[in-house]
Parts: structure tokens; C-alpha cells; sequence
């Protein structure tokens, strides 16, 4: 039988902790989300997890099987937003430009990367996303790279490169965009809506834009929908 907030009978937390408004599941995930990030993946266990979160080990363990179970949900939810915005930008861009969808999702994946409390993104460098057990975000993460090449491939400047340069763009507009994850753990203090808006504006000159072109740009994506709505990734 659940509770209120989505913890369940017969299972008591450890310790008592201030009421979060969290449920067990994404208080686990919190308490995950800044031990990997502050202290390490490798160095943190499930027993320290559960204890920050304020619970027993096996309670933990109703929820997640694992350490890799929480990495894997929290390295989800780093691409999740990103990949139902692109999905929308790509199936109804209005009138907007290839050039303002593109600005719209690199601004945006950005503030995702940057925006929380722990630096999540710098998860992605872990060896351990590379194995299979992390194939569901890996397949996430390939989804929004080609949906990024997708924009590009729509844009005006895409007309003078082959297959090759357009494909060669595409890595360095996404390489720039995940590459936030390095430059806001070295100045986590930068605000992240102008950091998020400057990254989009580099990663549209690699685009082919031309410095006179941005300002409209900018001014087509503020126009698109803020918000993208559909069923999560795999549903």
C-alpha cells in the first residue's frame, strides 16, 4: 500500500530526515545524483546512497537494483527533455528555420546539462556508460545527435558541404554541446541562461551562420514553442 508521497508500508527509512515532498524513488536518485557527482561513482556504494536518502540498504534495493539501475536513470534524464524537444522542433517547426529549431535545442540542451544542482552531464564521462548495460541511453543519446544532424542537414549553409562535412559539422555542434559538461565544472559559477545562449550561438557559426544572421535567429527561436509534449523516449 504507497503513501502520499510514494513510499511504502513496512519498509522504514534509517533515519529521519526534513519531509523533501520527494518520493523514495526520487529521493534515492537525489541522493545518487550528488554522491556520484561530488564523491564518485566508483567510490560511492548503495549503503551510502540509502543513508543519504535517510534509508535502510534494502530499502533502497525495493526500488533499484543497483548502483548501475540509478546511473542509468539519472543519465536518462540528463537526454530525455532534450530528445522530446527534438523530436518536436523536427516534426512541427512551423515556419521557423532549420537555423532557429537548431538555436532552440542547443540552447536548451544546455540549460538541461547545466541547470541542476550536480553537474550531471559529467556522468557521460564514466567507462562504465560504455558497457551494455547502458545501451538504452546510448541509444537515447544517438537519437539526439542524429536529430541534431537532421537540423543541420535543413539549413541553408548545408547546400555547399557533402555528406562528409555535413557529417563532420554535426559532431562538432554535438562534441560542443556535451562538451558544457567540462566548462561548467570548471566555472559552475557562470549564470547558465546567458552561458546556454552563447554556447547556441558558437555551435550555429560551426553551422555555417553568418554573425550578421544570428541576432534573427535568435529572434525565430524565441518564438518557438517553449515547452515540447509527447510520450517519453520508447514509449
Amino acid at each position: 500500500m504507497g503513501t502520499g508521497t510514494g513510499r511504502r508500508v513496512g519498509r522504514p527509512r534509517a533515519a529521519q530526515r526534513p519531509e523533501s515532498g520527494l518520493s523514495a524513488r526520487e529521493e534515492l536518485l537525489a541522493a545518487a545524483a550528488e554522491l556520484f557527482t561530488v564523491r564518485g561513482y566508483a567510490a560511492t556504494s548503495t549503503r551510502a546512497v540509502a543513508e543519504r536518502a535517510g534509508m535502510r540498504q534494502a530499502t533502497m534495493y525495493h526500488y533499484f537494483g543497483g548502483k548501475e539501475d540509478l546511473l542509468a536513470e539519472l543519465l536518462e534524464g540528463t537526454v530525455t527533455p532534450s530528445l522530446l524537444l527534438a523530436r518536436a522542433l523536427l516534426a512541427d517547426g512551423g515556419d521557423a528555420p532549420a537555423e532557429a529549431r537548431l538555436w532552440r535545442l542547443c540552447r536548451s540542451d544546455v540549460e538541461l546539462l547545466c541547470g541542476g544542482p550536480h553537474n550531471l552531464g559529467s556522468l557521460y564521462l564514466l567507462p562504465e556508460v560504455r558497457t551494455e548495460r547502458f545501451a538504452g541511453f546510448s541509444r537515447m543519446r544517438g537519437e539526439l545527435k542524429a536529430a541534431y544532424g537532421r537540423l543541420l542537414a535543413a539549413a541553408k549553409s548545408s547546400a555547399l558541404w557533402d555528406e562528409d562535412e555535413l557529417a563532420l559539422r554535426n559532431d562538432l555542434v554535438f562534441g560542443l554541446i556535451e562538451g558544457v559538461i567540462l566548462i561548467h565544472r570548471s566555472g559552475p559559477e557562470r549564470p547558465v541562461p546567458a552561458f546556454a545562449s552563447a554556447t547556441a550561438d558558437a555551435a550555429l557559426r560551426v553551422a555555417g551562420v553568418r554573425e550578421e544572421e544570428l541576432a534573427a535567429v535568435r529572434e525565430a527561436a524565441g518564438l518557438l514553442p517553449c515547452r515540447a509534449a509527447g510520450p517519453p523516449p520508447g514509449g
